[in-house]
């Protein structure tokens, strides 16, 4: 289900108690995968389909959004350099190429946005960007002044940066990318050791990787004047993250605090009696930037009780009151498999039972504590009219 349908799911089963409330939907994300879908359908803005180059080069459709703001466009680099477009058997991350990125880039800078949110989870590549930039027009070129090859591979082959004839429109955009790790580019924690072996490197391949990430680097530092290595999140997405800052003068955020901005949750927020957020799974790692931590700490900020729904609640998610939430609740109704609880309809009814539920214990609790306070007695005064 999308987040829209999540929320009007949650709605229906609200407005069974009383259909006079005042129900807000606001779709959420963290920068992930369903982040495009959640921005549009938040903002009342649009999809749009580009015909791009996949990881091998091969013409892939890939979706992006134009928010209804008019100045904003979202994008997921997965939609045009994602691991599921690889299969299995090809998967090479000395081949694949973010040049499809670039792409859904430069199509977004074409329909006059300027303001670019760029979600970089699930890559298929680790090139650095190498390819985006491509697509973009900077010219990475070898020790005869010719152009490198597609993939990471090609990287040992990079000896300079010409800027010159990048596409001119990147320098009058604010590209804030949505990246949720910390490693540097490379390294025991970099790009190539940490995610190139699910991207089917080798061994030997994640060396190679290594040492032409280190080349890029200091190319970089060299033409460009900047050092990207150890920019916390630079690894992300095999070195896009690098890629972006280097070439497009991005900056990397947590994508739920990106989400937040783009969809103006605080404002939205303002007069609210109770906010439900959730994600499929809440465990203790929902509290580390995922999308209801960060609706839970908008929530604090404005003095609003926290409800979460999860398709399962993790034993270890009791930590989770630290971090902002007043209750959790799994809406699951019963013993089923996964794939039931994955229908869409039968999804749509336990998130309706289950919100109805969670809010009338919210309204009995206001009422006991409304009763409570009605039944206390008046302090006794003594001698001089003291309480």
């Amino acid at each position: 289900m999308t987040a829209l349908e999540v929320c009007e799911a949650a709605a229906e089963g609200i407005a069974r108690i009383d259909g006079q409330f005042e129900i807000v939907k606001v779709p959420m994300a963290d920068g992930g995968e369903g982040t495009v879908q959640s921005l549009v359908d938040a903002t009342d803005g649009e999809l749009v389909t580009e015909r791009v180059n996949g990881p091998l080069g091969e013409p892939v459709e890939a979706t992006f959004g134009l928010l209804g703001d008019g100045e904003t466009a979202v994008i997921e680099m997965a939609a045009a350099s994602g691991l599921p477009l690889v299969p299995e058997g090809k998967r090479d991350p000395t081949a694949t190429t973010t040049f499809g990125t670039g792409e859904l880039i430069r199509a977004a800078l074409e329909r006059g946005r300027r303001k670019l949110i760029v979600g970089i989870g699930g890559s298929a590549t680790t090139d650095a960007g190498a390819g985006m930039a491509q697509a973009l027009g900077v010219r990475l070129l070898d020790e005869k002044g010719e152009p490198i090859g597609p993939g990471g591979g090609e990287l040992a082959r990079l000896v300079n940066i010409e800027m010159a004839d990048a596409d001119p429109r990147l320098a009058e955009a604010e590209i804030r990318v949505a990246c949720d790790v910390d490693n540097p580019l490379y390294g025991e924690r970099g790009a190539a050791h940490v995610y190139g072996p699910q991207k089917g490197a080798s061994p030997e391949n994640v060396a190679l990787l290594d040492a032409n990430l280190r080349i890029f680097a200091d190319v970089v530092e060299r033409d460009l004047g900047m050092d990207v290595r150890d920019i916390p999140g630079a690894g992300a997405a095999g070195g896009l993250g690098a890629g972006l800052v280097a070439f497009c003068g991005a900056t990397l955020e947590r994508g739920v605090d990106i989400v937040i901005d783009a969809v103006g949750l605080p404002e939205r927020m303002q007069g609210a009696g109770l906010v439900l957020t959730g994600e499929g799974r809440i465990d203790r790692q929902t509290a580390f930037g995922k999308t209801p931590a960060g609706v839970a700490e908008v929530a604090v900020r404005h003095e609003v009780p926290v409800i979460a729904l999860g398709g399962t609640v993790a034993p270890d998610a009791g930590d989770l009151r630290g971090a902002g939430f007043d209750a959790l609740a799994a809406i699951v109704t019963g013993p089923m498999s996964l794939a039931e609880a994955m229908d869409a309809n039968r999804a749509r009814e336990m998130i309706a039972f289950t919100a109805e539920q969670m809010v009338r214990c919210f309204l009995a609790g206001h009422a006991a504590a409304a009763n409570s306070v009605a039944n206390v007695p008046p302090p006794l005064e003594g001698p001089n009219g003291d309480g």
